[in-house]
């Protein structure tokens, strides 16, 4: 049977088991456990100098490898081109791209300085599975230092229109690089349709049957859709066992039988948090029969600190936070708890099965398995209800959310409201219909459609 090699730009090796695993690791340690595989990325050290070895770790029938960055290198390659270039052109947020080519120039070397060391690791039979857009130009590397493996890449964020790509000076060589993988794997039907109109512009037309293995005639590159799911189940029995954890029962005591939104997102402008802090704000103002018998509850650990834009905005919230509280807080009520630190998935599942209203307003996002994850963990017989921005990849599957205009601030107000007033009966049918996509778009048929679409591309 065939390896499968993970590549992505950090290694999850999951301590503590399953339970402090999520997304991306979920499906990839899956694949790797069935087909046996290596799963090779940075380590998370940086170096003056030179980065050494590839350092070696076997656990069962997975390996992992990892290396060093060059201190400098990964500034430029990782808070640069990656998170300042890519990363606002990917979410359609322009006002935060910048591009030098310096950093695009060092975005290629880490690249080729991850095919040369994966290189030796390689067997015949392996199947190479790429992850997100810090690495889009390894399949080139890789097949320029002599791989005829099949490479597939998975792009977990949102492919953009073509007229936000052409901003980027270098999109004509990224859609090249694409075009040198067998497999490429999108999370909507909406980036694939982004994707194919991109390539099909006359001067980067035809590159989809660009020589992948150096072998002739050349085979057609496979894309398509791969939503990515989640773990139901797990998450489901997370969200029953954790209910009695000390965390768990603290904010239910805290809430005084109040309702309770949540919010659970990473620290990054492309969430929507300051607008999403200026619709509940608005809901107060709006509805103020609700004061006092709902609490907002958001986690937002930081991520990036390298990057200004992520310090700004977790001071807007800061600021925010403490404008709506001034406002609006009464001697027993606090409206909202901003806390900026992460907690372990077992805590969040349940800290979601106790809420009434699940906030999930990105400004655009690739998938989004937090939506995912609040429908999985609700009690089936009184389930809370889903306020999810229709610019999220989820959207296009859970349909029967509330489905909002994320800079629409007075339209999430009344999404919000619509939610924390539905009728139990509603709210058991729709969450019904949710969780049964789920289980049919599960983190399993995700991870076998794409290794099934390598396989058939080796073949």
């Amino acid at each position: 049977m065939s390896r499968v090699i993970a590549v992505s730009n950090r290694v999850a090796r999951p301590r503590g088991g399953s339970k402090s695993a999520g997304g991306l690791a979920v499906g990839v340690l899956a694949a790797l456990k069935e087909h046996g595989g290596l799963w090779f990325g940075w380590n998370g050290r940086t170096v003056r100098g030179e980065p050494g070895d590839v350092t070696l770790e076997e656990d069962g029938r997975i390996s992992y490898a990892t290396i060093d960055l060059n201190e400098q290198a990964y500034e430029l390659y990782y808070n640069g081109f990656s998170n300042t270039s890519l990363w606002p052109i990917c979410h359609y947020l322009l006002g935060f791209f910048r591009y030098e080519r310096r950093e695009f120039d060092a975005y290629r070397r880490v690249n080729a300085l991850f095919a040369r060391k994966l290189l030796p690791l390689l067997q015949p039979d392996d199947l190479i599975w790429v992850h997100d857009y810090h690495l889009i130009p390894l399949a080139s590397e890789l097949r320029r230092a002599g791989a005829r493996q099949p490479i597939g890449f998975y792009l977990h964020v949102p492919f953009p229109d073509i007229e936000v790509l052409r901003v980027l000076p270098v999109y004509r060589e990224l859609l090249r690089s694409l075009c040198a993988y067998d497999v490429v794997g999108f999370q909507t039907p909406r980036d694939l349709r982004c994707f194919k109109e991109a390539i099909a512009e006359r001067d980067i037309g035809g590159l989809e049957r660009a020589d992948r293995r150096n072998t002739r005639p050349a085979a057609p590159m496979h894309a398509d859709a791969f939503p990515i799911g989640i773990d139901v189940d797990d998450c489901q029995a997370l969200a029953m066992e954790s209910g009695e954890q000390d965390n768990v029962r603290r904010m239910v005591r805290h809430l005084h039988g109040r309702q309770l939104l949540i919010g659970v997102d990473r620290l990054d402008y492309s969430k929507g948090l300051p607008d999403r802090f200026r619709a509940f704000a608005r809901l107060l103002e709006n509805y103020p029969a609700i004061r006092n018998h709902v609490s907002y509850l958001q986690i937002a650990p930081a991520t990036r600190s390298g990057v200004r834009a992520y310090a700004e905005i977790r001071q807007e919230l800061e600021q925010l936070a403490g404008k709506i509280n001034g406002e609006f807080a009464d001697i027993d009520w606090v409206p909202i708890r901003y806390l900026n630190r992460a907690f372990d998935r077992p805590t969040l599942m349940a800290f979601f099965r106790e809420a009434s209203v699940g906030l999930v307003t990105p400004l655009r996002d690739g998938m989004n398995l937090v939506a995912k994850e609040f429908i999985a963990a609700q009690d089936e017989t009184d389930p809370g209800v889903l306020v999810l921005s229709q610019l999220a990849g989820a959207a296009e599957e859970l349909t029967e959310a509330v489905l909002v205009n994320p800079y629409d601030v007075d339209g999430v107000a009344d999404g919000v409201h619509r939610a924390l007033s539905m009728p139990r009966e509603e709210r058991v049918e729709r969450h019904a219909s949710m969780l049964a996509t789920l289980r049919r778009n599960d983190i399993t048929a995700w991870r076998s459609r794409f290794v099934d679409a390598l396989l058939a591309a080796r073949q």
